[in-house]
């Protein structure tokens, strides 16, 4: 059986990935996205912001805390940058548009706040209050009110990856479109 002229694909394109595996967004450079990269993205990207979240809850007790939680978190959103570019189109992380630098006062809000709320009680600053309650299907809880100020530096570091990602990343974008015309313009 031999495929009409219409149905071949060049040599170099087999490969290319379907739109529907792609993360919505533009690449600067559309040959060097790679349906592997793309679809690792696609699977760990939920999976570090729930181990993120994680890191976060579990940070007085062991290993973790708003600022590696927060850092982790960071890298699922490099990470997602990196396989596809910037975040524009269907999915729901394009759809909510938050600004880095409103993160980044948010958490320095939250974290200024909770580090001096306790000191309107006459407690000294940065001092922690634990609350212990009973919820029905969940079943005895304790929380620490410094959980508050680790949500607050949280927040903040991801704000700040955030902004380093845009920040760096439209000059990275910047200078590979400008290294695709000049390769055009030599190829031409």
């Amino acid at each position: 059986m031999t495929a009409t002229p219409e149905a071949r694909v060049p040599w170099d394109r087999w490969d290319a990935p379907a739109e529907d595996w792609m993360l919505s967004g533009e690449c600067p450079i559309g040959t060097e996205r790679t349906l592997l990269l793309e679809l690792a993205a696609r699977i760990l990207f939920p999976t570090v912001l729930v181990f993120s979240l994680y890191l976060l809850l579990v940070g007085h007790y062991g290993p973790g805390g708003g600022f590696s939680g927060g850092l982790v978190a960071g890298l699922a959103f490099v990470l997602r940058h990196i396989a596809g570019g910037r975040s524009e189109g269907p999915e729901i992380g394009a759809r909510v548009k938050v600004r880095p630098p409103v993160l980044v006062g948010l958490g320095l809000g939250i974290a200024v706040v909770t580090a001096l709320a306790l000191a309107a009680f006459g407690a000294p600053v940065l001092s922690s209050a634990k609350f212990a309650f009973d919820v029905p299907l969940l079943g005895h809880i304790e929380i620490v009110t410094s959980l508050a100020l680790d949500v607050g530096v949280y927040l903040l570091i991801v704000g700040v990856v955030l902004d380093l990602l845009r920040s760096l990343g439209s000059g990275i974008e910047r200078d590979a479109r400008e290294a695709a015309a000049a390769n055009a313009g030599e190829a031409a």
